[in-house]
């Protein structure tokens, strides 16, 4: 199948993954995570939903939203097609065969039995279509006693992985994690592990399975952690601003209520900076503070007088100070409203607009560009079904035909 030009319903390819077909079987974040990315780098990306819909379709209601929009599901589905069809039945399982035949890659974030069920596992694709990238997402691997195991990221990515205790403080509340968080984060690993298969394909000719899971992408998350934990047979330990032994790392507030962090790394190289900005250059010939070692001793006094200082004025003033040296590093700490006005953030790219019927909505930028072969949206998220007809016909499907899968169920077509 060619890649089709576009009409509104359908969506020809720009960027470095153009002429790259993916059929996706996934459903909520982390496949269809992926998938978008990939559809946001140029691949046609060909998604198959159940009759009902892929449940992430409900986000809106589930955020007491009913008017039709949905940004999260909008967010990884974009630039999409859908088809959607009832696996249950031998016709829907040709569909996604006749599909694969012409594909680069099978993108699927579907539990392993449930894939056999239906004859989809990786053993029996990539027997049948050996230069085929199945690309799999899973919860907790592919081997093992939890393989199976239901899984969100919530469970695998945040909580079983470590995170979420390495995040509470001794006898504090667990923390939520935001929405989608491990999802997305999995998904870039996804594009990134397809990406590689496809180039590991163009040389050899061979297509393979690639995996990855959130239980694996949360340990990499706080991969600090874990590898120490390995290698030196201790856990770091969660901070805590009122002790931290390097006050040129910790987060501080501004007199007018706003938050942000110092980031001196190296302790001594960034401790005149700071002691310069707060107007006590006389601390840097203090025995109390001349070493690191110094200053951690006397940590809790001196974040304390700092605190008191920077009470002093608010945020805006201290960055102007701030910006006089180039050594001195750091950050506001942004809401997301803040973010979303943030002129550098929009500078480095961080939103798009993306096309619909209507001229286009203002959504989230996937984190990468490519200045060689521009890249980004190319449409709205497909309605279910939107291109069932167009992607049966192009499969060579007669009318007739595809107006009986439609009849029978097998098929659903909006």
């Amino acid at each position: 199948m060619a890649a089709p030009e576009s009409d509104g319903s359908t969506v020809p390819s720009v960027g470095p993954l153009t002429g790259i077909r993916v059929v996706e079987l996934g459903m909520w974040v982390a496949g269809p995570g992926a998938g978008g990315i990939l559809a946001d780098w140029g691949a046609d990306v060909v998604k198959i939903e159940p009759p009902g819909g892929d449940p992430a379709r409900s986000f809106g209601g589930m955020l007491g939203i009913n008017d039709g929009t949905n940004p999260p599901f909008d967010l990884d589905n974009r630039s999409k097609r859908s088809i959607a069809l009832d696996l249950s039945s031998e016709a829907g399982r040709q569909i996604v065969h006749d599909l694969l035949a012409d594909a680069d890659v099978f993108l699927t974030n579907i539990r392993l039995d449930a894939l056999a069920r239906v004859g989809f596992s990786s053993d029996e694709l990539c027997a049948r279509y050996p230069r085929l990238v199945y690309a799999l997402v899973t919860g907790y691997g592919i081997d093992g006693p939890d393989a199976n195991r239901r899984a969100y990221d919530i469970a695998a990515y945040w909580a079983r992985s470590g995170i979420a205790h390495a995040l509470t403080p001794p006898d504090g509340a667990l923390p939520f994690q935001r929405g989608g968080m491990g999802d997305h984060t999995v998904a870039m690993t996804a594009a990134a592990m397809t990406s590689a298969a496809l180039v590991h394909r163009e040389r050899t000719g061979q297509g393979q399975l690639v995996t990855t899971s959130l239980l694996r992408q949360g340990a990499y998350t706080i991969g600090f952690d874990v590898n120490v934990a390995l290698m030196w047979g201790y856990n770091i330990q969660l901070g805590n601003r009122a002790t931290m032994r390097n006050p040129t790392i910790n987060n501080y507030t501004a007199g007018d209520g706003r938050r942000f962090w110092i980031v001196g790394l190296e302790a001594d190289r960034h401790w005149p900076p700071l002691a310069r900005a707060v107007g006590h250059p006389e601390w840097l010939t203090d025995p109390k503070y001349a070493t690191a070692a110094e200053r951690g001793d006397h940590a809790e006094a001196l974040i304390a007088e700092l605190d008191e200082i920077f009470a002093t004025k608010p945020l805006d003033e201290w960055a102007e100070i701030f910006e006089q040296d180039p050594e001195f590093i750091w950050s506001p700490v942004n809401s997301v409203n803040d973010l979303i006005v943030d002129p550098q953030f929009f500078a480095a790219g961080g939103v798009v607009t993306v096309p619909d019927e209507n001229g286009g909505a203002l959504m989230l930028a996937t984190p990468a560009d490519f200045y060689g072969t521009p890249a980004g949206p190319r449409f709205r998220p497909p309605r279910l079904g939107e291109n069932s007809r167009a992607i049966l016909a192009e499969l060579g499907r007669s009318e007739d035909d595809v107006e009986a899968l439609i009849e029978s169920g097998i098929v659903t077509a909006s």
